[in-house]
């Protein structure tokens, strides 16, 4: 099994990663993000996910666009693959495939898209975008998606579905050095979300869960990947929380919790509870989540990346041994809690898992 991987959520929105009151030594502006990007790829992280958000929600008054974010990052840093989050619906695919293949080559082969089928109804409708059934926005998706390979892939790309037509489209240049395009994530937690990363995506992003949840989830979506003829592989939302005693960890997520800003994790929870109980089988997005989850914004409390070094290494190791491929970030204070992490954490999950490795051989030997 490979090394897992780590990503974290650039903090390109105001409001840090909690909706809560409570101090965070972070910032959402290009220069702070510049400066985190470049610690991040020294200390260990492989992807940096961009956030996508146009108007003021839950606490997030100002935010940097997703893809000019990636585009900007993309000359300052050297190894870091760089996600950018996209809707649908606010965006053509065509547009799209065209600013990718182009961030695509001034980062030299790290850009990456990550695909949300929208949760925000004002989002959509302060546009003047129609509002999609939970449903079609994910078959909307799955065109998107495809057309985004295709024009990436072929000379001349024709594609007619119930939402996009294309008639005889073409990328150049072309996405650089990977194989056949660039790596394209969605998250989702609904019937329609798993079917989805099963027939078109390379990953699957999950909510912050349990081990056994998380194994759930794994199992369905590659048992449909695999129908499809396909692999695809998993991320997982994880707030860190990492201090010297399991107590002291603890203490500051009680804080986090105890100074929520109330009336934002109310107003967050009402719409995004809207989208998960909009499903058939009430199980999409946030469907099942309590208030204290809902303090950071994708169950991220849920993984339980909270306690010592030692600890959350081995919860890490844990996750990865159920088969999560990469975990997702997020933090309080990005400006010491992110290097700590890369420089203290990254490594003891490297070094259990060659233990581990080497450990069935020392028994054979005996």
């Amino acid at each position: 099994m490979v090394d897992i991987k780590f990503a974290y959520w650039v903090p390109n929105v105001s409001g840090g990663l909690v909706i809560s009151k409570i101090a965070q030594n972070t910032d959402w502006t290009y220069d702070y993000n510049t400066w985190l990007a470049q610690i991040a790829e020294q200390v260990g992280f492989e992807y940096a996910l961009a956030q996508a958000r146009f108007i003021a929600s839950y606490g997030a008054e100002y935010q940097l666009e997703a893809l000019a974010t990636v585009a900007a990052l993309a000359p300052v840093t050297e190894r870091i693959k760089l996600i950018a989050a996209v809707h649908p619906g606010l965006w053509h695919p065509g547009v799209v495939a065209k600013l990718g293949a182009t961030i695509d080559n001034i980062s030299k082969g790290r850009f990456a898209l990550n695909i949300v089928s929208g949760w925000f109804k004002g989002e959509f409708t302060i546009y003047g975008e129609p509002w999609l059934e939970h449903d079609e926005r994910y078959r909307r998706s799955e065109e998107f998606i495809r057309i985004l390979r295709g024009l990436w892939t072929e000379n001349d790309f024709h594609f007619k579905g119930d939402f996009y037509r294309i008639n005889g489209g073409w990328v150049k240049p072309r996405p650089i050095n990977q194989n056949p395009h660039p790596e394209i994530f969605q998250g989702g937690n609904s019937k329609a979300a798993r079917q989805m990363a099963g027939r078109v995506s390379d990953w699957y992003f999950m909510n912050g869960n349990t081990i056994e949840g998380v194994r759930e989830q794994i199992e369905e979506v590659s048992a449909l990947a695999h129908a499809a003829g396909r692999t695809i592989k998993f991320g997982l939302n994880s707030f860190i929380l990492v201090r010297d005693t399991e107590k002291e960890a603890h203490e500051v997520l009680r804080e986090i919790i105890a100074r929520a800003d109330t009336e934002a994790v109310e107003g967050f929870g009402e719409a995004v509870k809207q989208a998960g109980a909009s499903t058939f089988e009430k199980t999409g997005m946030w469907a099942n989540s309590n208030f204290e989850d809902l303090v950071q914004y994708n169950d991220g409390f849920r993984s339980g990346l909270i306690g010592t070094k030692e600890q959350v290494a081995e919860k890490i190791q844990q996750f990865h041994s159920v088969g999560v491929d990469l975990i997702l970030g997020g933090f309080l204070h990005y400006t010491d809690d992110l290097p700590a992490f890369g420089r203290e954490v990254i490594p003891l999950v490297r070094e259990l898992k060659s233990h581990r490795q080497a450990t069935p051989e020392l028994v054979g030997v005996a």
